[in-house]
């Protein structure tokens, strides 16, 4: 770690908790953000600035002016341009020190797999049931940990998947694969900043698994009512007969 490091991370380093042993692990590190949405604005722009080393970021979409509400990311100098083009010059800005590898495209299973195979941790910011599901799917199967979010309307939720730990549950434990029509932000809404609480949980989560500090959400869902500002912790029990990761 050079002298410039040293200065830009110091308030981080500054934590016992994290010192330089915990920085160089950030800077050491690999990690997948599925989604340049809503959610993976906070995240990817957070684990820019503590100083992750590198960054794969997949998304499909384009810019839309109905996107800015928000998705901080990017501007209105970006409509039209594809998310992860937008994205990285908006993380380069914040850091042009960490690396940026740009998927522009919906990764199919075997392209999924070798992109969680090369990272630490997969952040999934995605904002349908499908993606979530495969995803769950893919990082069960290589032993990734997964830090899941979502939020719709005034209300969001965080967790953290960690199949290396015998008796953590997944994703489809929580929720059946039957294939119905999901709710969406463009449907029903969502509250601007509540993406910003959820995200930044995320990348918090990100940091802690990276770093081994703390104790993470793997085993707890944290759920948020942004209407009355209250939160609610469900412990995670793996289920038997769940199909994914009790194989």
């Amino acid at each position: 770690m050079n002298d410039e490091q040293l200065l830009r991370y110091s308030r981080q380093i500054l934590l016992p908790q994290i010192d330089i042993e915990g920085q160089q692990k950030l800077l050491d590190s690999h990690v997948l953000i599925i989604g340049l949405g809503g959610l993976g604005s906070p995240v990817a722009m957070y684990l820019v600035a503590a100083g992750v080393g590198r960054l794969t970021l997949v998304d499909d979409d384009l810019v839309e002016l109905s996107n800015l509400q928000r998705q901080i990311i990017h501007g209105q100098q970006d409509i039209g341009r594809t998310k992860v083009e937008s994205a990285s010059d908006s993380l380069t800005a914040i850091n042009s020190e960490v690396e940026l590898e740009l998927i522009a495209e919906r990764l199919d299973e075997k392209h999924l797999e070798q992109a969680v195979i090369a990272a630490d941790v997969v952040v999934d910011c995605s904002d349908n049931f499908a993606t979530r599901f495969l995803l769950n799917k893919v990082t069960q199967r290589c032993q990734t940990p997964l830090v899941s979010g979502a939020a719709i309307r005034m209300e969001g939720q965080v967790t953290v998947y960690d199949s290396r730990q015998h008796d953590s549950a997944c994703y489809r434990c929580l929720y059946e694969d039957k294939g119905e029509m999901q709710e969406s932000c463009s449907e029903r809404g969502v509250l601007s900043p509540l993406l910003g609480i959820i995200g930044g949980v995320q990348a918090v989560e990100t940091v802690k698994v990276i770093t081994g500090v703390g104790d993470d959400l793997s085993g707890r869902l944290l759920i948020l009512d942004a209407f009355s500002m209250t939160w609610r912790e469900i412990k995670l029990r793996r289920d038997p007969n769940c199909p994914v990761c009790n194989k």
